[in-house]
Parts: C-alpha cells; structure tokens; sequence
C-alpha cells in the first residue's frame, strides 16, 4: 500500500503541515515547468497523456485514501489538487505566466468552490474527492482563456513571457 500513498499524497505532499493542497499545487506547478525545460512544447502532450491515464485512477486512489486515512476527504489526499492544476493547463501551449496564473486562479477556484463542485465534493468515495478539483481545473482554464486577451492588451502574453524550449536546449 506503500505506492499508493505516496500517489495520493502526491510524493508525501500531503503530509506538509500548512496547507498541504496548495503544497500540492505548487509541487504540480513546479513538476510542469521542470517539465517544459526537460521536454520543451512536448510537455503540453506529455500532461494530455498523464491527465487521460490518471483521471480514473485518481478515483480509486481517493477511495484507497479514504480507506487509508479513515475518513472522507482527509486533507492529506491531494492527489486531487495536483490532477486539477494539471487539468487548469491542459488546453493551453506553456508559458509561464499561463503555468503561474493557473496555479494562483486554481487555489482560488479549489477554495472558495463555486456552484456545482461544493455539492459535487460530498459524492461517495474516491470521486467525491476528485470531482471537485477536476472542476476547478475546467473553471480555471476557461478563466484563463478569457484573460488571455486582456493580458494581450497590456503586453503579457505568451510570446513575450516564454522561454523558448530553443533556449532551454543548450543549457541541457
């Protein structure tokens, strides 16, 4: 059971002692923009690919959290925060104002849990846990994709805030 701990605390994430959903999601944030830097554009496929195998078996990690922990949505799961922040990113090519303006609307949407993800949370289980990350990274996608022309206009955006996966080569 070992494994699955450390998958639902997200490498013992879970265990900080402040906060431990936002240790997760910065710990998310960081492992994505070390991400870019190790695999350039790819890493926008690379998350496709861990949210599309995840997504379920976050729901049984959840249940097995629950399980483990004894009761429902103990803080320490936060597996849950890291697919959310992942989902958060998912749609759009990196940068990195998109990678810390995901994590800053994320927290918020995971905290204050608008209409429908509250009611969502007291589902049953592993998916009770999830669902509501799972939304708060959709809400805080579609917020991001209405900023993004806003930050256009005032001369942030994707283009002039990225580091090119050129100039993260030759520093490999």
């Amino acid at each position: 059971m070992w494994w699955k701990e450390l998958l639902f605390t997200a490498l013992y994430t879970g265990y900080f002692p402040w906060m431990p959903g936002t240790a997760a999601s910065l710990f998310a944030m960081l492992l994505y923009m070390a991400g870019f830097c190790v695999f350039g554009d790819a890493v926008v496929w690379i998350n496709a690919v861990a949210v599309g195998l995840m997504l379920y078996p976050g729901v049984k990690l959840g249940d097995s959290g629950e399980r483990f922990f004894g009761e429902k949505d103990p803080p320490q799961i936060v597996l849950d925060e890291v697919l959310g922040y992942m989902i958060a990113v998912l749609f759009h090519p990196f940068s990195w104002t998109t990678a810390v303006l995901a994590f800053l609307i994320f927290r918020v949407t995971d905290i204050l849990k608008p209409w429908p993800t509250r009611r969502l949370q007291s589902l049953d289980g592993g998916l009770g846990v999830m669902i509501d990350d799972y939304i708060a990274g959709v809400y805080t996608s579609i917020i991001i994709t209405g900023l993004k022309p806003l930050l256009a206009a005032c001369g942030i955006d994707r283009k002039s805030t990225r580091l090119k996966s050129s100039h993260v080569s030759q520093y490999r």
